[in-house]
């Protein structure tokens, strides 16, 4: 699939945490470096591979400009989907936007104009506990929580659609990454049409 092709699609990527957000936006760019993770705002400490770091007061510029997408609060951190960060992701390719709400995901496909692909995906609490303790997190209670703030969110918004639902549980990072890319390729296709 060419550049072109995906001008301005994009794709949210929505699940608990190690529902595999990150592996498969690295499978997605494995099948072709145009597919880009979109680097959130982050004020806070902790991990910091997939943020951009700001203040307080760059955050409160941005709401002023109404430059603000999505702003939410999670592991004692704030995170922002900003109107610059999204444009400067679209500029250079296909950008993948991890969210961690319902809200979030409405936010993002409703406040920032783009073709936007959105993906559920999800695993069950205990393989959160497995692959949470498996990679070393110091924080996975707090994962476990995030996990049932994530299923209590899903509950809440039963009128929720997606375009694609896939477990990682029963598909391969790689075969996640390829139904993402065949859905967005067909999307393309019937743009042209």
């Amino acid at each position: 699939m060419s550049r072109q092709e995906l001008h301005h699609a994009g794709v949210i990527l929505y699940g608990p945490p190690a529902s595999g957000k990150d592996t498969v936006t690295a499978a997605l760019a494995a099948l072709s470096p145009t597919y880009q993770q979109f680097e959130r705002l982050k004020i806070g400490d902790g991990k910091s591979r997939g943020y951009r770091f700001c203040s307080i007061r760059q955050l409160l510029q941005l709401e002023k400009a109404g430059d603000v997408v999505y702003t939410n609060t999670r592991y004692g951190n704030t995170y922002i989907v900003d109107r610059p960060g999204l444009t400067n992701a679209f500029a250079s390719g296909v950008p993948v936007v991890h969210m961690g709400q319902v809200a979030g995901v409405q936010a993002v496909a409703t406040g920032f104009r783009a073709n936007w692909l959105t993906v559920l995906l999800w695993c069950s609490r205990e393989t959160t506990d497995e692959r949470s303790q498996g990679r070393g997190d110091r924080d996975t209670e707090a994962r476990l929580q995030a996990w049932d703030a994530t299923r209590q969110d899903l509950d809440a918004h039963p009128k929720s659609t997606w375009d694609l639902t896939i477990s990682t549980e029963e598909h391969t990072p790689d075969a996640a990454a390829l139904l993402i890319a065949q859905l967005l390729a067909e999307r393309a296709v019937t743009a042209q049409a």
